[in-house]
């Protein structure tokens, strides 16, 4: 039994390592976090003024608009998408140990070594 669980948290912390290490996975990631972060971008955000300002203002809030949207916000919403799809991955993979765990618990003999 105890065998068993090595076995399952062995292969468990493989299949995570492989998944933030392996040159296929990490290019898969790369590509899955551009097109997400490329969907996130696209959608257009508008920031509407209580008060008509001047136009020299509103110039200017348009340029720093700009500025964040083309050069700040692809960086940091590309991270964001990376983590949360690593999460995920890893959620994934927790979640079919904990399957593989279950069943090896509900084995008939597994009941005999777990109340020792």
């Amino acid at each position: 039994m105890n065998k068993k669980f090595q076995d399952l948290l062995h292969r468990y912390k493989v299949q995570t390592f492989h998944q933030e290490h392996d040159r296929q996975s990490v290019d898969e990631l790369s590509r899955q976090c551009l097109h997400i972060t490329e969907d996130v971008l696209k959608q257009k955000y508008r920031y509407h003024f209580q008060k008509l300002p001047d136009a020299d203002r509103a110039e200017i809030i348009n340029m720093i608009q700009n500025y964040v949207r083309e050069a700040i916000l692809p960086p940091v919403v590309e991270k964001l998408v990376a983590r949360q799809v690593r999460l995920e991955q890893r959620l994934d993979t927790m979640q079919q140990f904990q399957r593989e765990l279950l069943e090896v618990l509900s084995e008939p003999g597994a009941r005999e070594h777990v109340q020792r």
